[in-house]
């Protein structure tokens, strides 16, 4: 199910999703919005997990946070 609601948005990001649709790296502005806000809350989740395990093990290491960026990194490439 989807709801329509109305929102309000700086002119610039109006024509910038404008474009993105035009160019085909969106299927709608309405899609696009949706997705960016996915992302969004995706990462407030992932915010959260990582607070939980830094309260409850501390903060990590140098070593720690340099493997997990070498980690990413792969995983990514």
């Amino acid at each position: 199910m989807t709801t329509k609601i109305a929102i309000s948005l700086p002119d610039e990001q109006v024509a910038a999703a404008k474009q993105a649709v035009k160019d085909g790296r969106a299927p709608s502005v309405s899609a696009l919005i949706s997705q960016a806000l996915d992302h969004r809350l995706a990462e407030y989740t992932m915010a959260d997990v990582v607070a939980a395990f830094i309260a409850e093990d501390g903060e990590p290491s140098a070593e720690e946070v340099a493997w997990a960026k070498e980690a990413l990194r792969t995983t990514w490439d």
